[in-house]
């Protein structure tokens, strides 16, 4: 890789980053149509692999600040991040038979799905009443674990915009603590894609670091903007939405160029 496409790396990095501060999770999800549309990653899966290490990166850091604000339940993030490690090792695998173009098919699909969740007020925001303390479902949790695992194994994403109303469900975990327990399984999930990738060799290390540490600058620009403008917050979701479907349908469109069909 040209010095160009990194420092158009940490460029998609920090945007990255910026907008999960911003408007929490689904912000991941730009990652791996940045890496192949931006940097000029040409190989799909490479830009799945090497996206997953540096989501892994930065939700790492953001679970440390959550750690240290005692908003991480470690049993159940444990459990959870248990069971979703074996759905994400095996999604993973699935992910890395399909072939590339078909695979950024599949993630133009996803991220259709991710935008009308925006356009909801997105999966935390429907779900942001504290629930009532009770036990977590045993079951419940290690199934929906599993599945959002795959999810995320499959795809390369962080997920979280599926883990938290996950938790929430499955742990009766309040928003706070489901947010900060998701990091763990974000984490998780994501180191356990990109090490299945690296086995195949399909992670750009230097992208990946350039690119985690645009993350951690971005991260901390959106988050900061984000407690400034407080109540303006479910706009800038919906606004997002409609930035995913932009992107889901101008790859949708590179996808039909490919296959010839347009």
């Amino acid at each position: 890789m040209h010095l160009a496409q990194y420092l158009i790396g940490v460029v998609a990095g920090t945007l990255v980053g910026f907008l999960l501060g911003l408007v929490g999770g689904g912000g991941s999800i730009l990652a791996v149509p940045l890496m192949v549309y931006a940097v000029g990653v040409r190989d799909p899966h490479l830009a799945v692999g090497t996206s997953a290490l540096a989501v892994a990166a930065n939700a790492a850091l953001n679970a440390l600040h959550h750690a240290r604000s005692g908003t991480v339940r470690w049993r159940i993030a444990a459990v959870f991040a248990t069971a979703g490690i074996v759905g994400a090792w095996l999604a993973s695998l699935a992910g890395k038979a399909i072939a590339g173009d078909r695979l950024l098919v599949c993630f133009a699909l996803l991220m259709l799905v991710v935008g009308f969740l925006m356009l909801r007020g997105g999966a935390q925001g429907a779900a942001s009443k504290r629930i009532a303390s009770e036990e977590p479902h045993a079951a419940r949790l290690v199934a929906v674990g599993a599945l959002t695992g795959a999810l995320s194994g499959f795809f390369g994403i962080g997920g979280g915009f599926l883990i938290v109303p996950g938790l929430m469900y499955a742990a009766r975990l309040p928003i706070l603590e489901a947010v900060g327990s998701s990091l763990v399984a974000v984490t998780a999930f994501s180191l356990t894609t990109a090490l299945s990738y690296a086995r195949s060799g399909w992670v750009e290390w230097p992208l990946a670091g350039v690119f985690a540490c645009g993350g951690a600058l971005g991260g901390a620009a959106g988050a900061l903007l984000a407690r400034r403008l407080g109540a303006h917050r479910s706009a800038l979701r919906v606004l997002f939405g409609v930035l995913i479907f932009l992107v889901a349908f101008y790859m949708l469109y590179r996808s039909a160029l490919a296959f010839g069909l347009v």
